[in-house]
């Protein structure tokens, strides 16, 4: 995938992401600007997701830790443990909020 299209994917899953949480009607904060989107919770946690162009990947920080997806067949897998984004993130937000929000 050349930069082109790995920002279209990325900025498209930012985008869905936005979406899942505006539809969720959870009492989520978000904010996006520069490839960076940050949800802020009730209880002042954040989790960060944001756009890596050199790694071709999507980057995660949330309270549990950093994690790394890359974009393989289609969708954005964790390279340290085979996870997918959305299932991941939206576990993270109920970890770190008690917010249901199901994005995947």
């Amino acid at each position: 995938m050349n930069e082109s299209e790995f920002d279209k994917k990325a900025t498209d899953t930012l985008l869905t992401i936005e979406q899942g949480i505006e539809e969720s009607g959870a009492d989520i904060d978000f904010e996006a600007a520069g490839g960076i989107l940050t949800l802020e919770f009730a209880n002042g946690t954040k989790i960060i997701i944001n756009k890596q162009g050199a790694a071709r990947q999507i980057w995660v920080a949330a309270k549990s830790g950093g994690y790394h997806y890359g974009f393989v067949d289609g969708q954005w897998i964790n390279d340290q443990g085979d996870g997918e984004l959305m299932h991941e993130l939206s576990r993270f937000i109920r970890e770190q909020s008690d917010e249901e929000v199901n994005l995947g």
